[in-house]
């Protein structure tokens, strides 16, 4: 396996290129939704994180009690026992990623509160510990690497950033190290990019003015967003898409205020909303930032 280090949510000192071509007409693809899905358990939150080629999905539930454990859901909807780092006593484990060897990565807390990463396979956690006191790994591809929140086969990553205003802010980066951000769409007030398949389709979600959180599909090549939002929900978020254009993500019952599994596809049809990538994102360079404290990475 190839240690690659993680970008989390501030990359330092990188120059951000505006992304390339015009602003297109609007895309011929939507987003449509499969099926919702919960952990087992009366009260979990189901947040997933990562859907691999075949349909499995990792995520983070948490429990009525408030602990988080790791978890995977087959493509045939069997769920996994809770998984929880034998390294946790607390116990807190997140499942983040997943490949199509159902090799499972994430984190969990140690004795010292400390964040570690893991890597899962089978019944088998390898610990990776790269900085003693924060160390989460968000995502894995299929020979293995890993590098901010999700890495592809031709090992473009993305993730996001945080500004100097404490503002987040969607990026990719090229195999030759070429960062792309800006990613916002029009009228974002904070963007949070989480996951990419091989032809550099990413998804995430981003806030409003109106603190509504959407979900959307970020295509690179045409400046554009398609959203999603599930019917009544206030709150949407798309983690993870794989190579079949299969989604994950989750969204919160305004009700309840439960958080609930999603399963969703891209569709090739007009009928989803589409924004445009803001108005100006140009060249720009981050300034070295260094959080307060170390925050447990978006999910």
């Amino acid at each position: 396996m190839k240690i690659l280090l993680r970008l989390l949510g501030c990359v330092v000192g990188f120059v951000a290129l505006a992304l390339p071509g015009a602003l297109a007409q609007q895309p011929a693809f939507s987003i449509q939704l499969v099926s919702t899905f919960d952990y087992p358990g009366t009260g979990n939150q189901t947040r997933p994180q990562k859907i691999n080629d075949n349909g499995d999905i990792a995520g983070v539930y948490v429990d009525s009690g408030g602990i988080s454990h790791g978890f995977t859901r087959l493509a045939n909807g069997r769920f996994s026992a809770p998984i929880d780092d034998p390294n946790s006593p607390t116990p807190f484990t997140e499942g983040r990623g997943i490949n199509n060897s159902r090799v499972v990565c994430g984190d969990y807390t140690d004795s010292a509160g400390a964040f570690e990463g893991f890597f899962l396979t089978g019944h088998t956690f390898t610990n990776y510990d790269i900085e003693p006191t924060f160390t989460i790994v968000l995502g894995i591809n299929n020979v293995g690497d890993f590098l901010a929140y999700q890495i592809n086969a031709s090992n473009t990553s993305c993730g996001y950033y945080i500004d100097s205003s404490a503002v987040t802010h969607g990026y990719y980066r090229d195999p030759n190290g070429t960062i792309h951000g800006r990613i916002d769409p029009a009228g974002s007030t904070g963007t949070i990019v989480f996951g990419n398949n091989d032809a550099n389709f990413i998804v995430g979600r981003y806030a409003d003015a109106a603190a509504l959180t959407h979900g959307f599909l970020f295509l690179p090549s045409r400046r554009t967003f398609v959203i999603y939002d599930f019917p009544g929900a206030t709150f949407t978020s798309l983690n993870g898409i794989n190579n079949r254009n299969l989604i994950c993500g989750r969204y919160t019952d305004p009700n309840t205020g439960i958080d609930h599994g999603i399963i969703a596809r891209v569709v090739r049809s007009a009928d989803s909303p589409v924004v445009p990538l803001v108005s100006d994102s140009e060249q720009m360079r981050a300034l070295p930032h260094q959080p307060a404290a170390n925050t447990n990475p978006a999910y």
